[in-house]
């Protein structure tokens, strides 16, 4: 299988006769094998309905996976890519507001040499008050702390080879940042203008709360990439600047004593000895950290690097 085409798809029985017709146009014209992974994520309208006739009509490319209830795009998506077969992999949004005309687009830069294509909405058919405004902030928000900039991370149209999105597992609202994990294991990332249409029917599935979470999920991912096999330069970072603080306030206090200056009546005592015993957790929670890391990876025979290619080297290193 050349190209597998993810979509998950909640609310959406009125949208899904024109994406169906959208998706056939496109890819009818690709000189590639090609199957739809249709994610059902227990919608509460006919959309499994309908996508049990479309996947009847065309069981050699159309298949269906059903959630029993609502879980999210994120773990639709994982269902997607799990029962997918693709050696690349492209993700598109069942609204019709994403283009599967782009597609194509998106496979060439592919052929250019790229792992990842990301779609940038340039033109954004959304709500400017209670979606792109806050979608601008997160997306800068986003590439300031992870390193990879990008002004979509929002746009679910994306394209990867299926090597990239191997080695992690996609939790909360972490669909958007799947590119900060294919960076982490070395992808090369591009981003193209994609067209983006205003929704003709249905109602978005996402208001302002979720930039909360998706802000929450940052932290997580960037101590995933960051820190995930050295957390004690986290933990014990933050332990070593606490316990200078603290020593550093300890230390003013002595000092003061050549003035006749009490320390035991001073609100700087207890602040002091505070911030170098929260230091001390701190690196001891490193440690524990560093420990779990260990195990994690020693348990698994999971090693701490990733591989693009092998030249002569058609064994593994225990064969």
């Amino acid at each position: 299988m050349n190209l597998s085409l993810v979509i998950p798809v909640y609310n959406e029985q009125e949208n899904l006769p024109f994406l169906f017709e959208a998706v056939y146009k496109t890819m009818n014209t690709l000189q590639k094998s090609w199957e739809v992974i249709l994610v059902d994520d227990g919608s509460r309208d006919e959309s499994l309905s309908v996508l049990s006739e479309y996947a009847q009509k065309d069981p050699g490319h159309i298949r269906v996976v059903s959630f029993r209830r609502n879980f999210g795009q994120t773990a639709a998506i994982a269902a997607g890519l799990d029962y997918s077969q693709g050696e690349i992999i492209v993700l598109l949004d069942a609204d019709m507001q994403n283009d599967p005309a782009d597609i194509p687009m998106m496979l060439a830069k592919l052929d250019e040499g790229y792992d990842l294509v990301s779609g940038w909405r340039k033109d954004r058919k959304d709500n400017a008050v209670t979606r792109n405004f806050p979608s601008m902030l997160a997306n800068r928000l986003i590439s300031r702390v992870t390193g990879v900039h990008l002004h979509d991370y929002g746009c679910t149209l994306k394209a990867y080879r299926r090597d990239v999105l191997e080695g992690f597992r996609l939790y909360g609202e972490m669909h958007r940042f799947i590119p900060v994990y294919a960076n982490s294991v070395g992808a090369n990332i591009t981003e193209v203008a994609v067209r983006h249409h205003p929704r003709q029917f249905g109602k978005t599935k996402y208001g302002l709360e979720r930039t909360v979470k998706v802000i929450l999920d940052l932290f997580t991912v960037k101590f995933l990439v960051s820190y995930s096999s050295k957390p004690i330069y986290l933990f014990g970072g933050t332990g070593m600047a606490l316990i200078f603080i603290g020593l550093a306030d300890l230390l003013y206090l002595f000092i003061r004593r050549f003035w006749n200056v009490p320390a035991s009546t001073s609100p700087l005592l207890p602040i002091g000895v505070m911030f170098a015993i929260m230091g001390f957790q701190s690196v001891l929670m490193g440690l524990i950290a560093e420990q779990l890391v260990r195990t994690y990876h020693e348990s698994q025979h999971k090693p701490t690097y990733t591989i693009r290619t092998k030249i002569n080297l058609d064994k593994g290193i225990d064969d």
